[in-house]
C-alpha cells in the first residue's frame, strides 16, 4: 500500500528521504520497549532530523507540498510540540504563513496562554506532526486551538504508522495527510535491500495486531493489508511508480496472457523463425532471437517479426550481448545489416566495458522506447561472473534506470521490484550439455531462485511437437509463479 502522496510527488525524492531517515537512524529495526509497554520491531526517532539541516528542509518542503497537493485550505500553521515545531517554523518562514505555538503546559504567570502567536478567531489552522500512531497528540493540539476560536480541518504528518490514528482524526472532522505511510517505508527499504521479508512481516504483524482505533471501515482506518513484503503480482509491479515502460508493458502482457515463457529461437533459417513466432506467439511473452545466425536475413524478415509480435502480443529480444566501447555498440545497434534498434524491443549487454556500453546503446534505443538487460550471471559452467561482478552489474542498472530494466541471470539478483530477471538454461529435467550449459527446471528458476521469466530453447525447439512442449513449459512456469505468490502472501 502506497502513501497517497506517493503518486503525486516525485517518487525518487520520497525514496531518497526514506533512505536518509534510515541512514541517520530516525528509523530503527530491532526490539524496542515503547511507552505503552509493548515491544515493537520498529522504532521512529525523528527528533534526530533537527541536527540534519538539509534533511530538515527537505522534510518541511514535502510536508507543505503534501498539504498543497491535498488542496488543504488554511490561514496559519501550528506544529505539535516538540519535533514538529522546527518543521512548522520552516514552512511558515519560507511560505509566509503566520505560525502559532501550542505550549504543553500553561504558564502560571503573564498571559498564562496555551497558544502563543497572533490568534485570529475563525481562521483555519493547519497542524504539522512528525509521526502519528493513535492521533492523540494531533487531537490534543486541535482541541487547544479550537478552544481559542480557530478551526482545524487538516493535518499533515511525515509518517503515518497506520495504527488507527487517521481514522480517529477523521471521526473528529480532521483529515490526515501523510507524506509517508509505514507500508510505503517498508516497501522502499525492502526494494532497496535494507530489510528482509522476515523483518517486514514482523513489523506488519505488529501494526496489524496493535490498532488503536476500531470505528469500522472509515476513511483511513484499515490497517496494513496486502503489504510491501507480500509478493507483488506481475500486474501490480507493472503499475509501480518509476518503472521502465518496457518492463511495465512486459509485466502487463505476462499477466494478461498468463505466461512467463521466453522462447529462444536459435534457428538458422528465416522461414523457421517466422513459423515459431506464428505458432508459439500466443504462449510466450518474449521471443529471443540470434539474428546473426540466420543464413537468409533480410529487412522483410524483421518487418514480419514486428507484425507477428503485434498480432500475438509478445516482445522481441535480440540476444546480441553487446560488449564493446560506446561508440562501437551504438553503430552495431543502429546500423549495419541488421538495424537491430528498428525492430527489437529488448537487447542485452555485458557490463565488462563499463557504463559506456550502456550509454552508447541508450543514445540509440531510449528515443525509440527500447530497453536493455544487463548480463549479471551466466548459466555456463565455470562462468567468471563473481559475486562482486554481479553486484557491480546491479549498481550499473540502478545508475542507468531510464534504459536498463533488468538482468539475464541465474537467479534474482536485485530487490528492486521494477527489475525483471530472465533466466536461460531451463529444461524440465536438471542437467547439462557437453558444452558447459547447466540446466534448471521451471520450478527451481521461478519458485526457488526468484526469477521472473524462463528462457527455454532446446527444450521446445528440439521437440517433435513444439506447440505441445511450449504449452508444458508455459504451464510449469506459470504454476511455479502462482505457487510463489501463494507462499509469500
Amino acid at each position: 500500500m502506497w502513501s497517497p502522496a506517493w503518486g503525486r510527488m516525485a517518487d525518487s525524492e520520497l525514496r531518497a528521504v526514506v533512505l536518509k531517515l534510515l541512514d541517520v537512524q530516525a528509523v530503527k529495526f530491532g526490539q524496542f520497549r515503547l511507552k505503552s509497554g509493548l515491544t515493537s520491531p520498529i522504532y521512529f526517532d525523528l527528533r534526530v532530523i533537527i541536527s540534519q539541516p538539509a534533511l530538515l528542509r527537505q522534510v518541511s518542503s514535502l510536508l507543505y507540498k503534501c498539504a498543497e497537493d491535498a488542496a488543504a485550505k488554511f490561514d496559519c500553521v501550528c506544529g505539535v510540540p516538540y519535533t514538529a515545531l522546527p518543521l512548522a517554523t520552516i514552512i511558515c518562514s519560507t511560505k509566509d504563513y503566520p505560525m502559532l505555538i501550542r505550549r504543553k503546559e500553561a504558564k502560571d504567570y503573564g498571559t498564562k496562554r496555551l497558544i502563543e502567536g497572533n490568534v485570529q478567531p475563525g481562521d483555519v489552522c493547519l497542524i504539522v506532526e512528525d509521526v502519528v500512531t493513535s492521533g492523540s497528540s494531533v487531537l490534543e493540539t486541535a482541541q487547544v486551538l479550537q478552544a481559542e476560536g480557530l478551526k482545524v480541518t487538516d493535518a499533515v504528518v511525515l509518517l503515518d504508522r497506520e495504527q488507527g490514528g487517521a481514522a480517529r482524526l477523521e471521526a473528529e472532522g480532521i483529515t490526515l495527510h501523510p507524506v509517508i505511510s509505514i507500508s510505503t517505508l517498508l516497501s522502499v527499504l525492502l526494494d532497496a535491500g535494507h530489510i528482509d521479508k522476515a523483518t517486514c512481516r514482523s513489523v506488519e504483524d505488529f501494526i496489524r495486531e496493535n490498532q488503536t482505533f476500531s470505528a469500522g471501515q472509515q476513511k483511513g482506518s484499515s490497517p496494513v493489508k496486502k503489504t510491501a513484503c507480500a509478493e507483488p503480482s506481475y500486474g501490480e509491479r507493472a503499475g509501480r511508480p518509476g518503472i521502465h515502460p518496457v518492463a511495465s508493458r512486459l509485466l502487463r502482457l505476462m499477466e494478461q496472457k498468463t505466461t512467463n515463457l521466453c522462447v529462444s529461437a536459435d534457428v538458422i533459417h528465416a522461414e523457421e523463425l517466422l513459423e515459431i513466432a506464428e505458432t508459439l506467439g500466443p504462449l510466450m511473452c518474449v521471443l529471443k532471437t540470434h539474428v546473426d545466425i540466420l543464413q537468409d536475413f533480410s529487412p522483410e524478415v524483421s518487418g514480419r517479426l514486428k507484425e507477428l509480435a503485434e498480432k500475438h502480443n509478445f516482445l522481441i529480444f535480440e540476444d546480441r550481448k553487446f560488449a564493446d566501447i560506446g561508440n562501437t555498440v551504438k553503430h552495431q545497434y543502429e546500423g549495419g545489416l541488421y538495424q537491430i534498434s528498428s525492430w527489437a524491443h529488448i537487447v542485452n549487454a555485458h557490463a565488462v566495458p563499463g557504463p559506456g556500453v550502456v550509454e552508447g546503446l541508450q543514445a540509440v534505443g531510449q528515443p525509440l522506447g527500447r530497453g536493455c538487460l544487463l548480463i549479471g550471471q551466466m548459466s555456463s559452467r565455470g562462468s567468471l561472473a563473481s559475486t562482486e561482478y554481479t553486484q557491480a552489474v546491479v549498481k550499473m542498472a540502478d545508475d542507468h534506470s531510464d534504459f536498463v530494466f533488468g538482468f539475464i541471470s541465474g537467479s534474482k539478483i536485485s530487490s528492486n521490484a521494477g527489475h525483471i530477471h530472465m533466466t536461460p538454461g531451463v529444461q524440465m529435467q536438471r542437467g547439462g550439455d557437453g558444452l558447459g550449459q547447466q540446466y534448471s527446471t521451471p520450478g527451481e528458476v521461478i519458485g526457488t531462485k526468484g526469477s521472473d521469466i524462463i528462457i527455454v530453447g532446446r527444450g521446445i525447439i528440439g521437440s517433435a511437437d513444439r506447440l505441445k512442449a511450449a504449452e508444458e513449459y508455459r504451464r510449469a512456469g506459470w504454476e511455479a509463479y502462482l505457487n510463489r505468490l501463494s507462499a509469500l502472501s
